[in-house]
């Protein structure tokens, strides 16, 4: 699994997020977005250990970096980026994708994928018209939460313009759904890559976490 190298005129799209655990659904977007966009590359980005969510419930980020390392070692065109798990501070979007354009440099284009769900809270976001104008930002459509750009716009007036919508197959799938699964000793197979899911097996993940915790 490399970090993040690129070439001159690249299309690179950049998912981030917990990943406590990635899960099909993740991979799912990835692989559409590649397509759909004509990305070279996809780069995941786990996040470091977000400091509102410290309960027992919770992947630490090596244990999450190894987990997104198994689910996308057989795709040649994933890759990942420890750049939010190996810097201190908050890691607000932005200056993840300003270190990402920085390393990368200038020729790469870059496309941020978020969810639908999190669309709607961009406006709340950490400096989100320099967001917009750094990359691509690209709306994933989820199950129940259509991509709806009139009350970002509404918000963030001229946001919607800068905005590119994705439908991807709809996969009713979440890691929060997923860590209630493990707790009950219910099974996941099918719903995380066969590797994950043996490593929270043998790590044993989430299995004493408080009952609705993300």
């Amino acid at each position: 699994m490399a970090d993040g190298g690129t070439g001159r005129g690249r299309r690179v799209g950049v998912i981030g997020g917990t990943f406590d655990p990635i899960h099909i659904g993740h991979l799912v977007i990835a692989e559409e977005a590649c397509a759909r966009l004509e990305l070279e590359r996809m780069v995941f980005v786990p996040a470091g250990r977000p400091p509102h969510k410290l309960d027992h419930d919770i992947a630490d980020a090596e244990q999450r970096w190894d987990m997104v390392g198994l689910a996308i070692a057989d795709n040649p065109q994933f890759e990942a980026s420890r750049v939010d798990i190996d810097r201190a501070g908050p890691c607000y979007s932005v200056e993840t994708i300003r270190l990402l354009q920085e390393a990368w440099g200038p020729q790469v284009r870059i496309f941020f994928l978020i969810g639908s769900d999190s669309l709607s809270e961009l406006p709340t976001w950490y400096q989100p018209y320099r967001l917009l104008r750094q990359c691509q930002v690209v709306a994933v459509a989820r199950p129940g939460r259509p991509a709806e750009l009139v009350e970002v716009d509404r918000a963030l007036p001229g946001a919607a313009a800068l905005i590119q919508v994705l439908d991807a197959p709809m996969l009713d799938i979440s890691s929060t759904e997923i860590r209630r699964r493990v707790r009950e000793g219910r099974p996941i197979r099918y719903l995380v890559p066969a590797a994950v899911e043996q490593y929270i097996h043998e790590h044993r993940l989430y299995r004493f976490g408080v009952a609705g915790a993300r």
